[in-house]
């Protein structure tokens, strides 16, 4: 199974102050022991909403938010990837996060098996191209590297009332959506993206000191949470705006309605000025290999 791990942000990372070396270290070990255990498949800090947008459509008219965004405590800060057998298995990895306050949300993903074949199905259809995709054994899995010139967005889907039901999206949203990934797919832009099951079907963990507490969902804000995910590259945050609007079109024309997205960049390793604390061996040199890893 596998399992987006989303670290709620706070006024500090709202504010855009960056963790000090200890923290990042800290970090840095827990991811190590992450990757040595065979459970961390990504991971990354999301820029404060200041730098991100939003994307609606209400009746079929679109309108563009600019950040920030105040509801900081709902706002997505960071997140893993993560692959475990059970979801109390992640709980108690989470637990582990050198935290001292703070929450995290963890939700499972749909996996192909969660959703039945339909009888319109046909061969090299949407089915097959998403279980090449996510084959290990082929090239597909991994993310094209960052182009020149590029930044990395998060395009958070944000749940409804449909989402938060558990209905599966009918074969039609499924070929259109496919369409639409396709096309960026193509021109190296897509780097991954995922659904995510119900909240009822995830489990917050809350940070106080040494105090771990669990509360299992569903988590009433719907309007907050998050349905699923794409993370694109693009030169502009205009670019990612235009795929959120074919995104939000698709949910218009299949039928699914109204709609909101939410647009983050995504912190990469030169956002982080070098401070002289840091050791050959420390967390960027870690953090630069897992990003070799998965890019090449």
């Amino acid at each position: 199974m596998r399992f987006m791990v989303m670290v709620k942000s706070n006024e500090r990372s709202e504010a855009g102050m960056m963790p000090d070396e200890k923290m990042l270290s800290e970090m840095g070990k827990y991811n190590e022991e992450l990757l040595k255990a065979g459970m961390m498949l990504g991971g990354d800090g999301l820029a404060p909403s200041s730098q991100g947008a939003r994307v609606r459509n209400v009746a079929k008219k679109f309108s563009v938010i600019d950040g920030p965004f105040s509801e900081a405590k709902e706002l997505v800060g960071g997140y893993w990837i993560l692959q475990a057998k059970s979801t109390a298995e992640v709980v108690e990895w989470i637990k582990r996060v050198p935290f001292h306050e703070g929450e995290v949300e963890i939700r499972p993903i749909y996996e192909l098996s969660d959703f039945p074949v339909g009888p319109e199905e046909t061969k090299g259809g949407w089915r097959d191209k998403e279980a090449e995709a996510r084959d290990p054994g082929t090239q597909a899995m991994k993310a094209p590297p960052r182009k020149p010139g590029t930044r990395r967005f998060m395009v958070l889907l944000k749940s409804d009332k449909v989402t938060e039901s558990g209905t599966l999206p009918s074969q039609k949203t499924i070929a259109a959506m496919g369409a639409l990934m396709d096309g960026y797919a193509k021109s190296g832009a897509i780097l991954g993206g995922e659904g995510l099951k119900p909240s009822r079907a995830g489990v917050r963990v809350k940070y106080e000191g040494t105090k771990r507490t669990v509360i299992d969902g569903p988590f009433t804000e719907s309007k907050e949470l998050i349905a699923g995910y794409t993370m694109l590259q693009a030169k502009t945050i205009q670019e990612a705006i235009e795929f959120a609007r074919g995104w939000l079109d698709v949910h218009a024309q299949t039928g699914i309605g109204d709609g909101e997205i939410e647009i983050r960049r995504v912190f990469e390793l030169e956002d982080f000025a070098v401070s002289p604390d840091e050791k050959q061996g420390g967390w960027r040199d870690q953090e630069k290999e897992f990003r070799d890893k998965h890019s090449s």
